[in-house]
């Protein structure tokens, strides 16, 4: 390729709209173009990145037992209404009708129009187990799509379905898919680490996420240096930490006058206590119902581990007014005590507090000394909090670590969720009919090639690893107009094409200080100069990416020079 007919029209300046490095990087490096919100168009040095993605994943796919297959993107609701989930993914699910005036959807994710095929087409164990994926656009409206690749509305996905007999089948499957991906995410030279996970609006009681380690990273992990334990923070458990006065005496209620006085930071300042000694009282909105949660004022509510308690398709803060027509008064000075009619769902901690505080349910009133197993009733305790650095491990009780990372692959142990909603059975060795257990398995193609650049960064621009970089070398003649030049570096560029390397001669009519710069921000791993040293002395300034200094090499060893890189 000749950079002189290369699209690939880098910017030198960062557009105002892009927020994080990987969204600023492959606009200015001339990879991709907003065609609308959440929407991108991917130009021809991104697809070539896309490519070797998507060829390492097949080829990890096909190595586990996966068959490609491609899945319709338009979806029928019928299919969708049959597992509940029509209304389970609300707003976010991209919805049309036909010119019959019947519903469609474009498909953010493909169990049910997979679930379909096989229900038609399997009926005996003899069949079992299957394991199918496809690599193809998914659609999902987000509120609010940002960061460029991270949260999109249409993105490329590879999605695989595993369809077996039985636990045993479907454990094998489950471990064949963790590790294709842990073989996948290694390949592309990138830093993870696979991690517990909450299943969402997929389903299914066991699931792994694959986070790519990074600063930017949108989700949070904990990790144990010394075990092999990990988890998203929405889902890591939590114990409850003991304050240091629980043994107090239990002290007579009593209610305080604080005028204007509404935040935890206020309360403890007014008052003086510490914040672990202070109950949150929080109103939300599940579906149509109000419910009450309580936490310890240092706290922060697990919304995640909340849905799991109290099951409901949406979950938001309650109303100011909400609040009001419940309790009388204004948010800031609501509590538990006198509270009736109302589920409330307490925090672990909440149970050991002796003498708290919490709000007293009147405007600039608030309750000291305040006992749950005296004062106030709850419908449970449970553990509805953010697990924190420094707390114990849930395996071997070292202390925790916190890290970012951005979800580049999941994988779910769906069991039976949408084989008995579309009743999806099989036939055992015995005539039995049974239903299929089933998992799905799923990479962000787009997101991983956004998450390799969010790792492999400096200030000149992308550092991609070598195995999806979308081209491994540059030749860079310091002057097309000096011929000796052009003629050493065309020689070597046909040189390194011909042992099958994948090589760009940047051959335009630019300053030599230009063209390092475009070489850096596009990130080839190799730069190859050609100049007055080659002519005179037989050398080629050869720099990696990954370093800051170069070396002269001469030229007829060059090529294997760079075949020795690439090999390892």
């Amino acid at each position: 390729m000749r950079m002189t007919k290369a699209f690939i029209p880098t910017l030198r300046s960062t557009p105002a709209e892009a927020e994080i490095i990987s969204h600023q990087l492959l606009l200015r490096a001339g990879y991709i173009r907003k065609s609308a919100a959440g929407v991108y168009t991917y130009l021809p040095f991104a697809q070539r990145v896309l490519k070797k993605i998507e060829d390492i994943i097949r080829d990890e796919m096909d190595k586990a037992g996966g068959q490609e297959v491609l899945l319709p993107i338009i979806q029928p609701a019928e299919l969708w209404l049959e597992t509940g989930r029509w209304h389970v993914y609300g707003e976010e699910m991209f919805r049309l009708k036909d010119r019959h005036d019947r519903d469609f959807c474009l498909g953010p994710t493909h169990e049910e129009i997979i679930t379909d095929l096989i229900r038609g087409e399997v009926n005996s164990y003899r069949q079992l187990p299957l394991r199918l994926y496809q690599i193809q656009n998914k659609y999902r409206d987000e509120r609010r799509p940002r960061f460029g690749l991270m949260r999109g509305r249409e993105f490329i996905m590879k999605d695989l379905y595993s369809f077996d007999k039985d636990e045993e089948g479907l454990e094998t499957s489950y471990q064949k898919m963790y590790q294709a991906y842990t073989n996948i995410f290694t390949r592309c030279g990138l830093k993870f680490r696979p991690v517990e996970a909450d299943s969402g609006a997929i389903g299914g009681n066991v699931t792994h996420e694959f986070m790519v380690l990074a600063e930017n990273g949108e989700a949070s992990i904990v990790y144990c240096d010394d075990c092999d334990y990990a988890a998203n923070i929405e889902i890591a458990p939590c114990q409850p930490v003991e304050i240091g006065n629980e043994k107090e005496d239990i002290k007579p209620l009593e209610k305080v006058h604080t005028p204007n006085v509404r935040t935890i930071d206020e309360i403890v300042k007014f008052l003086n206590v510490n914040p672990q000694k202070c109950i949150k009282t929080l109103f939300y909105k599940a579906d149509e119902q109000v419910i009450v949660v309580l936490i310890r004022g240092d706290r922060n509510i697990n919304e995640i581990k909340l849905q799991k308690v109290h099951p409901c398709y949406s979950l938001e803060l309650a109303t100011e007014d909400e609040v009001r027509d419940i309790t009388g008064c204004k948010t800031g000075f609501i509590g538990p005590v006198g509270l009736k009619e109302v589920p409330i769902y307490a925090d672990l901690e909440i149970k050991n507090l002796v003498n708290a505080v919490s709000g007293a349910n009147e405007d600039h009133y608030h309750l000291v000394n305040v006992n749950g197993n005296r004062d106030f009733e709850v419908t449970g305790f449970y553990d509805l909090r953010f697990v924190e650095v420094g707390e114990q491990c849930p395996k071997c009780k070292s202390s925790l670590k916190m890290a970012r990372g951005i979800e580049v692959g999941q994988v779910f142990k769906l069991g039976t969720k949408y084989s008995e909603a579309l009743n999806a059975k099989f036939l055992d060795e015995n005539g039995k009919e049974n239903l299929i257990l089933m998992g799905c398995y799923g990479i962000g193609v787009t997101r991983t090639m956004a998450a390799a650049v969010e790792q492999n960064y400096d200030a000149n621009g992308i550092i991609w690893p070598k195995s999806i970089a979308p081209y491994h070398v540059v030749v860079i003649p310091i002057s097309i107009k000096d011929e000796d030049h052009i003629k050493n570096a065309q020689k070597l560029y046909e040189q390194l094409i011909d042992k099958g390397i994948e090589v760009v001669l940047d051959d335009r009519n630019e300053r030599p200080g230009v063209k390092f710069k475009d070489a850096d921000l596009i990130g080839f791993p190799i730069r190859l100069t050609v100049g007055k040293k080659t002519v005179i002395e037989g050398l080629v300034e050869y720099k990696l990416r990954t370093e800051q200094e170069s070396i002269d090499v001469p030229i007829e060893q060059v090529v294997n020079k760079v075949l020795e890189y690439l090999n390892t």
